[in-house]
């Protein structure tokens, strides 16, 4: 049975300073060992790995390591998509959720149109708000630098512009998230995710030029509220692609 080493670099969340670093140290083994024998051995939880590299390259758990071989181990990233890069799963775990606060009103609804899981109420209190982003792993977004400094907040953003339209381009720049968008799957009154449903279960509920005219709904199981593609959903996409334009003066 032979023996061997690598070099590992595990990226951590320091929470006092509110930034990443990777922190290095030397495992050794023996025999052979892949990827996941090497993280389940130095208690990294797999499920919470999104990205390995071994020597600068993207792998996947069951690669197997060589004597020397330099690996670095990632968290979920929440600044930008690695989708691209990543071998560890069939899809990146990064799944970016926000919290916003009283003065984002309609950046939240802006978020919830692109598909992206975002909480706002113009009741919460800024201890709610931490607590939220602490408890549910949201990115808190705010206006007031002083809230998203706070020494509990481990993820937040404090957005520049005061025009909505412009701080929705501002957030998907500043978490990558051009190619992550999901348009019309959120209601944009409460933030839950639509179902589809049967016109003539809802067909009273319709304005008769609505029911004569469209076919595909879809139903809010929270507030109960209806969508159909009107003359508002052809207004929605024509903003959606100018704000999704904008990645190209990135």
């Amino acid at each position: 049975m032979s023996s061997a080493s690598v070099r590992c670099y595990a990226e951590l969340n320091d929470h006092l300073a509110k930034e990443r670093r990777m922190v290095p140290f030397e495992y050794a083994f023996d025999d052979r060992a892949s990827v996941r024998d090497v993280i389940d051995a130095i208690g990294v939880p797999a499920n919470e790995v999104d990205l390995v590299l071994v020597n600068g390259e993207s792998v996947d758990f069951s690669s197997i390591l060589n004597n020397g071989d330099r690996v670095s181990i990632f968290p979920v990233f929440e600044s930008f998509d690695i989708s691209p890069v990543t071998r560890v799963r069939s899809r990146a775990l990064r799944q970016s959720r926000f919290v916003l606060d009283v003065h984002l009103g309609k950046l939240a609804a802006y978020l919830r149109m692109l598909g992206f899981d975002s909480l706002y109420r113009n009741t919460y209190l800024d201890e709610d708000l931490i607590q939220i982003s602490k408890d549910e792993g949201r990115i808190l977004l705010s206006k007031d630098r002083k809230l998203i400094e706070d020494s509990t907040v481990t993820r937040g953003y404090c957005v520049q512009s005061n025009e909505p339209d412009l701080q929705l381009v501002e957030v998907l720049r500043r978490f990558d998230l051009f190619r992550s968008t999901r348009p019309f799957q959120r209601c944009l009154r409460c933030n839950a995710v639509l179902q589809p449903i049967q016109k003539n279960a809802i067909v009273h509920r319709l304005p008769p030029k609505v029911s004569q005219f469209f076919e595909e709904f879809q139903l809010c199981d929270v507030c109960d509220r209806i969508y159909w593609k009107g003359s508002h959903f052809d207004r929605m996409q024509g903003f959606i692609r100018k704000v999704l334009g904008e990645e190209a003066h990135r």
